[in-house]
């Protein structure tokens, strides 16, 4: 099981270094994913701006805080590529799921 945990993290590296998105199995069970989900993937993201985490993917859902420009928040899925769910990892938001503007992550660098 560990070899097969080293290959897919280096795959994943190697596609994040020629620019590539990854779609990888996310901490979260997909069980436990909202419904709203349509496509998971586990990438490490940080806030470009000040913006809300939401109780669910648009503006018309409750905010749950704000997150604070470079705030990290780990992606598990996505909708649409418009929201993000995740969690928040950083900040004083952390620990809290929830949903973020797509457009408002940056994905980081290493």
């Amino acid at each position: 099981m560990r070899i097969v945990r080293n290959i897919a993290a280096a795959a994943a590296s190697a596609a994040l270094m020629i620019g590539g998105a990854v779609a990888v199995a996310p901490s979260a069970s997909a069980a436990s994913l909202p419904a709203a989900c349509n496509l998971p993937l586990t990438q490490t993201k940080e806030a470009s701006t000040s913006v809300n985490l939401r109780s669910g993917p648009g503006t018309s859902y409750t905010s749950l805080g704000i997150l604070a420009t470079g705030v990290k928040f780990t992606e598990y899925c996505t909708k649409d590529y418009a929201w993000s769910y995740g969690k928040v990892t950083s900040g004083a938001n952390k620990g809290k799921l929830g949903w973020v503007k797509y457009s408002l992550l940056n994905p980081i660098e290493s």
